[in-house]
This record gives structure tokens, C-alpha cells and sequence, in this order.
């Protein structure tokens, strides 16, 4: 076996060969799809190819495994053998990836498959069109704000009604005109995230994982195929607390000597894109009766809105790994929103309306419709009076629980034959 390491650049890649306990140079080839499969056939059905993550790095993926080469892709922030060394070139580069994947001390990142990388793709062009979307319409708050104009009456003032209301404003010629440029960016804007909609509606619609993850109520499908397209295989994560640092949502911890541990803010590692969607949801899940809620008001009672949102984040995490790994609906979900969101889907994705009323949602009557609306308040009835003794404790000693925030059976028993 030999370990090759590639050191990928924009137009080139610097090859380095470590066998038999020497590394040598093997000089550059270009980072085109030709070049890269003339290289895979030159290599022995044993070589193991070594690159780190970053941008192109899924195509030159593809393009060698297509050729059966085995790829190793390395955790770009753990190699700090090459991000602090003080001699820093290509070829130098290529050699350290090449000696650390002989003696075993890559951590190597999981490589998503095809359908996983387009979903990515499409998720994360989306996400990037409505930041810059978002930032037209700051822009256009700005020109407003700058000659003192009050703030819209309507909802959107990007909508139909707002339009009328903005073209009747009386603003100089040059704060006219920057205007006028920002409706007509909001408007090409809106055109292309329609187009990455009716995309992402097709995949999710192919994609059974994604469907049930919209059961849960405030999850749309931006946040279903977004997280799937950062996690893929759910398989890979046996525990959800996995998931949970995988993405990011962990908090960080500090001990030292006999000092008790410190917990942080969260750790930020992984997708920001997927915690960004989970933190939309988790407002959105306030919105909707249900344990979820229940969840939040308790953590925004003791701790505030802002870590209650990253809380119900991480719930919202540890529930998806569940629902997907014992391939099970949603206990709380309601049929007739899921109904209408899997509808909402097939329309965005070209399907023809149907005519004709159904009803609400898809409902019989209404009295059925708040009949499934009951059983949502119910089970969150029901997480209320779970928790009502709820209390914040300490680390564990003298009986209490190794659960943090929830007395043990043995410490609740004890008071129980105190009480007797």
C-alpha cells in the first residue's frame, strides 16, 4: 500500500508519495477532471489518495472513485501539523498529508453521496439568496430611514400593497433611484429562490426522510432537506448526542483540577447552515401546541427566549434522530397540517391544482380539525404537569440524580418516607 497526498489548489494539485517509511515529491497535475482520472489509473489497486476538505474537493471525490481509488478526506481543522508549520509550501503540504495517512493520524470526514451533495448544494444556493435578498430590503428600510419616513403601514412592504405604498413616496432622485434598484434586486431574487424551491420540492418529495420530518409541527421543508443534506446518513450517529455535537449544538466545557466543570455557549461546530434552520424552527414551534412548546416556555421561564430557542434546537435534534433512526411518525404530529405541507410540496413542485373544496386542511369539518387540534394542547397539558416539580439541582451527591435539573427515584423515595 502506498499513502498519496494531495495538496488541491484552484489549478493544480501537488503529489506526494509516502511508501516504505519514505516520502518523495511526485509532482503537480491540473485540477481537471481528465488529469485526475489519468492519475487514478496510474495508481496500484491498494494506493490510498489523501486530500483535505475544502472547496472542489466532493468533485475530485467523485472523479476517483469512480475509478475505484480510495479517498481519505482529512478534518482541515485538526491537521495542525500543517496549518502551523513554519515551512509552508505545496510540496511540503502534499508530504505531511502523505505521512500522516500511512501512520494512521488523519481524522478523516464522512464524504457525502450524489443525492446528498445536490440537496446540499441547492439548500446551501438557497441560503445564500435570501441573505443577499435580505440585505436588499435592508437597504431599501435604509433609504427610508434616512429621510425620515415613517415605517411602512403594511405587513411586507415588499408585497403588492407595500409597492403602492412606496411609489407614492416623495424622495430625492437619488434615493428614488437606489429604491427602484432594490425592488427590481428583490424582484430577480425572488425569481431564482422560486427556482431552487421548485428543485428542492422534487427532492424532498423522493426523499421519504424529509417528508417525515415535516410531520413535526414548525418544521417546513427548508429545515427538513437542509438538515438532512448536512447530516445524510442518519446511520452514521449511534447516539443522538452525536448528532448534537455534529452539528454544532453542544455546549462547551471547561475543567481543570478539582474544579467543578463550567458549561459554555455552544461549540458552533459543523453546519451553521442546518443550526440556523433549527433555530428558525424552534420559534416557529412556539407557535403550535404541543410538549416542543411546553419545552421552550419552561427553559425561557428559568433561562430567557434566547437559550429556551437553542434548547428547543437541540430537542428538536434529538427528536429527528429518533423519528429517523426507528423509522416512526411523529406522536404529536397532526395528519391533516402534514396533509397540506406534502400538498404545499407537490404544488411547488409542478403538480397541477386540484379543483374543488376539501375542507380544512384537507378535514372533514372543522369539529374534527379541532378535535386534532386538542390532542396537540393535551399532550402539552400533559409535559406541564410532567414537569411541575420540576427544579434546577446540582452535580450529583447525597442521592441526587446523574440527570442534571431532575431529582433520582432513590432521593425522591427518601423524601417520601420522611414525609410518612
Amino acid at each position: 500500500m502506498r499513502g498519496i497526498g494531495l495538496d488541491v489548489h484552484r489549478d493544480f494539485c501537488e503529489i506526494a508519495v509516502a511508501e516504505r517509511g519514505r516520502v518523495r515529491s511526485a509532482g503537480r497535475i491540473r485540477t481537471r477532471v481528465r488529469a485526475l482520472e489519468a492519475l487514478a489509473r496510474s495508481l496500484m489497486p491498494a494506493d490510498v489518495v489523501a486530500l483535505e476538505a475544502t472547496t472542489g474537493t466532493d468533485r475530485i471525490v467523485s472523479v476517483l472513485e469512480r475509478h475505484g481509488v480510495r479517498v481519505v478526506v482529512a478534518n482541515t481543522r485538526k491537521l495542525r501539523s500543517i496549518s502551523e508549520a513554519k515551512a509552508k509550501t505545496d510540496r511540503l503540504d502534499a508530504r505531511t498529508l502523505a505521512r500522516l495517512l500511512m501512520a494512521g493520524l488523519l481524522d478523516e470526514v464522512w464524504t457525502p453521496d450524489e443525492r446528498t451533495r445536490t440537496l446540499r448544494r441547492l439548500t446551501h444556493r438557497r441560503e445564500k439568496l435570501v441573505r443577499a435578498r435580505t440585505r436588499v430590503k435592508n437597504e431599501a428600510h435604509a433609504v427610508l430611514g434616512r429621510n425620515l419616513i415613517d415605517r411602512p403601514p403594511v405587513t411586507d412592504a415588499f408585497g403588492k400593497a407595500g409597492r403602492a405604498w412606496l411609489a407614492q413616496l416623495k424622495l430625492p432622485v437619488d434615493e428614488q433611484l437606489t429604491l427602484e434598484g432594490c425592488l427590481r434586486q428583490i424582484d430577480f431574487l425572488d425569481q431564482e429562490v422560486g427556482a431552487l424551491d421548485r428543485e428542492i420540492a422534487k427532492a424532498a418529495l423522493e426523499w421519504p426522510e424529509v417528508q417525515r420530518l415535516m410531520s413535526v409541527a414548525g418544521v417546513n421543508v427548508n429545515t427538513a432537506a437542509t438538515f438532512m443534506a448536512s447530516v445524510g446518513d442518519i446511520r452514521r450517529f449511534s447516539s443522538p448526542r452525536k448528532l448534537v455535537s455534529y452539528l454544532g449544538l453542544d455546549p462547551r466545557v471547561r475543567q481543570s483540577g478539582n474544579a467543578p466543570a463550567r458549561h459554555g455557549r455552544i461549540s458552533k461546530a459543523g453546519a451553521a447552515e442546518a443550526r440556523h434552520m433549527l433555530g428558525e424552527a424552534a420559534w416557529k414551534v412556539t407557535l403550535t401546541a404541543g410538549p416542543l412548546r411546553a419545552f421552550f416556555h419552561r427553559v425561557r421561564a428559568r433561562r430567557g427566549p434566547q437559550i429556551a430557542a437553542t434548547a428547543t434546537s437541540r430537542k428538536l435534534v434529538v427528536l429527528f434522530w429518533h423519528l429517523l433512526t426507528r423509522e416512526q411518525d411523529y406522536a404529536f404530529a397532526r395528519p391533516a397540517m402534514t396533509r397540506n405541507k406534502i400538498r404545499q410540496l407537490e404544488l411547488a413542485a409542478g403538480a397541477a391544482p386540484q379543483k374543488g373544496r376539501r375542507g380544512v386542511a384537507g378535514n372533514k369539518s372543522k369539529a374534527v380539525f379541532e378535535a386534532k387540534r386538542s390532542l396537540s394542547r393535551q399532550a402539552e397539558a400533559a409535559y406541564r404537569r410532567l414537569i411541575s416539580d420540576w427544579r434546577a439541582t446540582g452535580p450529583a451527591k447525597d442521592g441526587a440524580g446523574v440527570t442534571r435539573g431532575r431529582a433520582s427515584q432513590k432521593a425522591l423515595e427518601g423524601q417520601s418516607r420522611a414525609a410518612g
